[in-house]
């Protein structure tokens, strides 16, 4: 019983000092670079290495912070798996049960069994090029396209936007626009969302579109190959 509580003793005592040492090394890297949020700091289970996830990326230091890597990746040498990827990808989590998806359009694709929201601008040659190309080849998937215009690299994008939202029907509207680049002929008003979409995208982090978000809450960047969505989608599925 002894043994059990010095052991006990021990490791408390060793997760304490880890605690401390992070968070001096958040002091540090905050101190050091007041214009960013540190978002967390954590030892890595590598012998003095140190995460911290800042500005929306990864970097490394040590306790000291005698040393910063940015942009750098770490692997592990004999699974091959890039850690700082797998770290990502857990750092960005979105709670997708919390995204207000009354804000999108839905589209349903033969039995809409699994979930995918994406952030698309309707002027974007890529979200144009996911939904063409990609999107095309997957079925029995719900997509929630949130209308994100982008309108310092497309000023027309929010009028084209609320034409779109404001449509009899959204859904045909939106695949007439994206497949056929046809607007709806009479315009319409009603209340659209892009402020609120816009205030979500800004809360999650997004400043780019095409981005995919799947149910487990992985975020995708660009138009990926759709079978890279296929295998992105049947991993959230088994979650």
């Amino acid at each position: 019983m002894i043994k059990q509580l010095v052991a006990y003793a021990v490791l408390s005592s060793l997760s304490v000092a880890a605690m401390a040492d992070e968070a001096s090394l958040k002091k540090a890297v905050e101190a050091a670079y007041p214009k960013f949020k540190v978002e967390s700091v954590s030892k890595t289970p590598y012998p003095g290495l140190y995460e911290v996830f800042m500005a929306g990326q990864i970097i490394y230091t040590d306790e000291k912070m005698s040393f910063l890597i940015a942009e750098g990746r770490l692997v592990d040498p004999k699974s091959k798996k890039d850690l700082t990827a797998e770290r990502m990808d857990e750092l960005t989590k979105i709670d997708f049960a919390k995204l207000p998806l009354d804000q999108a359009i839905k589209v349903v694709k033969g039995n809409g069994s699994r979930k995918l929201v994406v952030f698309s601008d309707v002027d974007c040659p890529y979200c144009k090029r996911l939904e063409q190309n990609e999107l095309s080849n997957i079925t029995d998937v719900t997509v929630y396209t949130f209308l994100y215009p982008i309108v310092q690299l497309h000023p027309d994008a929010a009028a084209k936007s609320k034409a779109i939202w404001c449509a009899s029907n959204r859904v045909k509207a939106w695949d007439d626009w994206i497949m056929r680049n046809q607007l709806p002929k009479n315009a319409v008003n009603c209340d659209v969302p892009l402020e609120k979409v816009g205030d979500l995208a800004k809360s999650l982090d997004i400043t780019s579109t095409p981005t995919l978000i799947f149910a487990d809450g992985k975020r995708m960047l660009g138009a990926q190959p759709y079978k890279e969505i296929e295998r992105a989608l049947q991993a959230a599925a088994r979650k």
